[in-house]
């Protein structure tokens, strides 16, 4: 499984963000294609530090069950549940939000494992900065399949 920490990985998510428009339809879940890519720039927020959400208690009891969902080889499985403050149900303006998240993507990269954050996730508790880049570049993954990039 690739990991953002890659340059071609990065190559890759900022490719087929470029081939999303407006318009493009989900194949699943609720969220239009303006908003996924402004949750997905809210999760990186999380994953370099900028965003700090504390543990919730089901994370907690059930995090360590099934952290592997977030730093194995299978991607995420449709219609995944969210943390409840990534949700993003306001409209958002497609071109600046694609900008944003390319912005952060390039970031997290660039700043690599030293500005990775160290604070725990909030559901799946502590991870090393390789699970955090894994986990990120997964999460891409699955949203951009969801738009069908």
């Amino acid at each position: 499984m690739r990991n953002l920490f890659e340059k071609e990985a990065v190559d890759e998510v900022c490719g087929c963000l470029d081939k999303l428009q407006p318009e493009t339809p989900r194949q699943w879940g609720k969220m239009d294609v303006a908003q996924m890519i402004a949750h997905c720039s809210a999760a990186l927020d999380m994953a370099s530090g900028k965003l700090n959400p504390p543990r919730i208690f089901i994370g907690r009891v059930l995090g360590p069950l099934v952290k592997p969902i977030y730093t194995n080889e299978k991607p995420f499985s449709k219609s995944s549940p969210t943390d409840k403050r990534l949700i993003i149900s306001d409209q958002r303006d497609f071109a600046r939000e694609r900008e944003r998240l390319k912005q952060c993507v390039r970031q997290f990269h660039e700043g690599g494992e030293a500005k990775c954050t160290r604070h725990p996730h909030p559901f799946f508790g502590a991870l090393t900065t390789y699970e955090w880049s894994r986990g990120m570049y997964k999460h891409l993954d699955h949203h951009l399949r969801q738009f069908g990039a």
